[in-house]
């Protein structure tokens, strides 16, 4: 964590010590957590054409995760804050583990439904669960890095995962075929983290024997002291967040935008496979290009926001671009090289969107209501991650046409672009805050 001008030796001391202990640990869980619940789109191609699935098929199951992912979203995040958070989450990773690895064993469409809602219902709750956690850490100054650093995770798991799940595909142990493997093998990190976790994280500042008696004092301080002045603000409750105009619209907006980036991931193997006619190994492989393009976006455009101020125009615009840039890539006659390059300039404005889109809480809002509505926000922007796949692979089954199933996902994201331009910006609160 970058040293403030001002701070004590004292402070400085806690604040490096607290973010070099926990932030790379959650960023792993993150990776993880987002490597299981989206390797079903390296497996897509060898899964569905042993098992026989049409795309309608694919579609929903990949997209019944949220569903299963809804159920417990607020809830887990509310055991995080009255209960243990080290509990909760070494649960949460054990229990997705497993049923991650068990759908290497899947033979019909509805163990695969089954198998992917209980996925979601098992990772329900971590990511909002860790977002409760870092509030538990980092004051609101580093707060706001804190979140960047977690949001890394998204891109650096595709990034890894196309290329490890290319060589899984390979692999043809017991019988069992490589996108078996792949399920299998890396569900398995969840579960052996799950266990560590339960001995890594303290739950709070008070039980972190790593931290000195002075920089346990020092946070524990800092955090109550802004928890005071929080109450200030007065109390916001869940309904009361809903029925506010900017809290809908950004609730609208996410789940637009998630419209697109899941179909996205889920099907891009897919995509290239149908350009490129690689193998199926290959076309994963090069499935990670993207995302190598999409985890230097999410640096810069943080920079970019933070440097500027502004969190609005730099969220809308590039959600329209990326729909824009997909819409482009499905212009029939184009080469592969062509091809690619609008797949990867889809997953950099898509991959900077998300630093300034988790600001605007709390800059049209007051702090409690953004601690009130959150959670809410994500939750109803989650259900475009089941719309998106759904959709495509029903359209996908009864037209056959790919074209209008990935335009639809374009269209997708440039509506989400529009929505977060009707938002309300209160000018002249703190760019840089973050809601805890």
């Amino acid at each position: 964590m970058a040293t403030t001008t001002g701070t004590s030796p004292l402070e400085e001391r806690a604040r490096r010590k607290i973010a070099r202990r926990i932030l790379p640990f959650v960023f792993v869980l993150y990776i993880i957590a987002y490597l299981d619940r989206a390797n079903v789109a390296f497996t897509k191609i060898s899964m569905t054409g042993e098992l026989g699935f049409s795309e309608a098929v694919f579609g929903f199951g990949s997209g019944i995760f949220f569903i299963g992912y809804l159920f417990l979203e607020i809830p887990g995040a509310l055991i995080v804050e009255r209960w243990s958070a080290r509990k909760w989450i070494a649960r949460i990773l054990v229990s997705w583990g497993i049923c991650a690895t068990l759908l290497g064993f899947i033979r019909t469409p509805f163990h695969f439904y089954a198998a992917r809602f209980l996925l979601g219902l098992a990772e329900a709750g971590f990511y909002p669960g860790i977002i409760v956690y870092l509030t538990h850490w980092f004051t609101g100054r580093d707060r706001a890095r804190a979140m960047s650093g977690f949001i890394l995770g998204i891109p650096v798991s595709l990034l890894f995962g196309a290329p490890i799940s290319s060589f899984l595909l390979r692999l043809h142990w017991f019988g069992l075929s490589g996108w078996r493997w792949v399920f299998i093998l890396e569900g398995m990190p969840a579960v052996l983290f799950g266990v560590i976790t339960w001995f890594y994280l303290s739950d709070n500042p008070r039980e972190a024997a790593w931290l000195d008696p002075d920089e346990r004092e020092w946070i524990t301080n800092e955090l109550a002291e802004e928890r005071r002045s929080k109450k200030l603000l007065g109390h916001v409750s869940v309904w009361q967040g809903l029925r506010q105009r900017n809290v809908l619209l950004l609730a609208i907006a996410l789940c637009l935008a998630n419209v697109e980036s899941y179909a996205f991931v889920f099907w891009l193997p897919t995509t290239i496979r149908r350009v490129s006619h690689f193998s199926i190994a290959s076309s994963t492989f090069w499935a990670g290009l993207p995302f190598l393009v999409g985890l230097v976006s999410v640096v810069v455009s943080g920079r970019l926001s933070d440097r500027a101020g502004e969190r609005k125009f730099h969220a809308a615009v590039p959600l329209i671009m990326s729909g824009t840039c997909f819409a482009l890539s499905t212009i029939p006659g184009q080469s592969f090289p062509m091809v690619l390059t609008w797949l990867c300039l889809t997953t950099a404005w898509g991959y900077a969107f998300p630093p300034p889109f988790w600001v605007l809480p709390t800059l049209t809002l007051g702090e409690s209501a953004a601690a009130a509505s959150i959670g809410l926000i994500n939750c109803i922007g989650n259900l475009g991650g089941f719309i998106g796949p759904s959709a495509v692979g029903y359209v996908l089954t009864r037209t056959h046409s790919y074209p209008l199933g990935m335009a639809i996902l374009a269209l997708g994201a440039m509506l989400g672009g529009l929505v977060l331009l009707g938002v309300r910006v209160q000018f002249g609160a703190a760019p840089g805050r973050q809601s805890s």
